[in-house]
């Protein structure tokens, strides 16, 4: 097919299949987040679409590969998928990191420790070791056997815990389940104006009803934490939000009503003056409380889900699969912290770049393949084609194999470092995730 007729392609797809209600303007420089708001589960529909109504296959390897923000970007990459898969890998080599460098590749994966490391980074010392959490952080399957990202029944307090212990920097709860939406509101309210220039306030509230605010998961809703401060014009606060590498100003009472939402229900502070430079025995002790030696969960949860609505379980049908997983992308992106992981232990022991290097691609190859898994799911969600399982089962048992090897080496490097710090206890607990 001709550019133009793979363009055309698009566009009928999102008008005529997936109903999208924002094809004004529409042309090859349109942003498929930002203008057309697909998130990455939308856009997998949307490629998946294209394959089945209009025999346009896109290699899944490229899909995950390549970073693609326009319908042009797309249209090249269905247009020339091999070049495109080159270029990507040729610009990931040129973007390797050095493990020794004074400036390390930030990884933003978890809202919460994003706020809180902004603290760590803003007084100079290493906030790598907060994210041995977030590998394996908690998440939930519902009843229905949906992945869930958060749920009510997900607590941070494990790394608020954890962040003390490790920083010295107290996080208190500031926001009150026990009482009304309407008073935590006028709380909230109340510790932004009283905020002093070193403390933190952070907020959950619903990034569905920031739609000012570019991001590529365009949940609905999306509970997600950030900071905010007051600025010189009482009806404007400022937004700190270091998952997204975005500051700016936003009308105050647009954020309040999206921390109104009952959707979203949260909140901390803290103060950064007392922060300290982690003990070495503090760090052991949380790697160990974190590392899941036994268990690969978000991989073996998300066979569950598979098996389950495979085998029909409590009248489950087949299509809601694609739904079940959707919330797959939040999640997946957690394994890049595995890079942190290794290159904390890589500076501290001083090992070689190279062999850095190599883990990073297997991290990546993780990392990667869950986007990819994520496409043979759908797949079989739409086509309802039981033949398609056979695919994702094989998909899963290579990555399962993957993380539990990339879990193995970081366990060595672990054993060695504590050996250099003199610790001893270096056995990983046996837990699963939810269990803190």
């Amino acid at each position: 097919m001709t550019r133009q007729e793979i363009t055309a392609a698009i566009h009928q797809v999102l008008a005529e299949r997936m109903n999208n209600r924002h094809l004004d303007g529409f042309g090859p420089q349109s942003r498929l987040n930002a203008d057309l708001y697909l998130d990455s589960v939308l856009l997998l529909d949307l490629l998946l679409h294209l394959e089945l109504d209009h025999g346009i296959v896109v290699p899944e390897a490229a899909v995950a590969a390549t970073a693609i923000e326009t319908v042009s970007d797309l249209v090249e990459l269905l247009a020339v998928p091999s070049p495109a898969a080159a270029s990507a890998s040729d610009t990931a080599v040129a973007d390797a990191p050095d493990v020794h460098a004074d400036v390390c590749p930030d990884i933003k994966v978890h809202c919460v420790v994003s706020c809180l490391c902004d603290a760590v980074k803003a007084a100079g010392l290493d906030h790598r070791p907060m994210y041995f959490g977030l590998w394996d952080a908690d998440f939930a399957v519902s009843d229905k056997f949906q992945l869930r990202y958060h749920t009510d029944q997900i607590s941070h307090g494990f790394f608020c815990h954890w962040f003390e212990r490790l920083y010295g920097v107290h996080v208190t709860e500031w926001y009150d389940h026990s009482t009304t939406k309407q008073a935590n509101l006028d709380r909230l309210i109340g510790l932004v104006a009283a905020r002093q220039p070193t403390e933190s306030v952070m907020v959950m509230l619903d990034m569905f009803h920031l739609p000012e605010r570019e991001n590529k998961f365009n949940q609905n809703p999306f509970p997600h934490y950030l900071m905010v401060e007051a600025t010189a014009d009482p009806e404007i606060w400022r937004v700190r939000d270091p998952d997204f590498r975005w500051e700016g100003p936003i009308a105050k009472d647009r954020i309040i009503n999206a921390v109104a939402q009952p959707s979203v229900a949260g909140g901390y502070m803290f103060d950064r003056r007392a922060i300290q430079l982690p003990a070495a025995a503090d760090i052991g002790d949380y790697f160990l409380a974190c590392f899941v030696s036994n268990d690969n969960p978000l991989i073996r949860r998300i066979r569950e889900v598979v098996d389950a609505h495979l085998g029909c379980r409590d009248g489950l049908r087949l299509q809601a699969l694609g739904d079940a997983v959707r919330e797959l992308p939040v999640l997946s992106i957690r394994k890049w912290a595995y890079e942190h992981g290794f290159a904390f232990f890589w500076r501290e022991l001083e090992l070689p770049n190279d062999t850095f290097l190599t883990w990073c691609d297997r991290i990546e190859e993780l990392a990667l393949g869950l986007p990819a898994l994520h496409l043979k799911i759908l797949r079989l969600a739409q086509t309802e084609d039981r033949a398609c399982a056979a695919d994702i089962y094989q998909a899963l048992d290579q990555l399962d194999a993957l993380e539990t090897a990339i879990k193995a080496k970081l366990h060595e490097v672990f054993v060695c470092w504590c050996a250099r710090q003199g610790l001893t206890g270096a056995a990983p607990q046996k837990r699963r995730a939810g269990v803190r």
